[in-house]
């Protein structure tokens, strides 16, 4: 998959692979200077999963808040 398609807009809704420990593909604003960019296993962008196994510590909230605006 594209790099670009893995990145994910920080407040787009949803996806069903979300968690809030996990996010589908990357939601860092910047994810050139992410410290977990192209970490095997963890980074989306290196994943087979396209899975992000360590967002930003303030996306627990952001998937607080996203799960809130989808439930109503």
């Amino acid at each position: 998959m594209d790099r670009n398609q893995l990145r994910i807009p920080f407040d787009y809704p949803l996806n069903k692979d979300d968690s809030p420990i996990q996010t589908y593909g990357c939601r860092a604003n910047n994810p050139d200077i992410c410290a977990n960019n192209s970490l095997p296993g963890i980074c989306a962008f290196t994943s087979d999963d396209n899975i992000c196994q360590k967002p930003s510590r303030v996306w627990k909230k952001q998937f607080a808040k996203l799960s809130e605006m989808e439930d109503s």
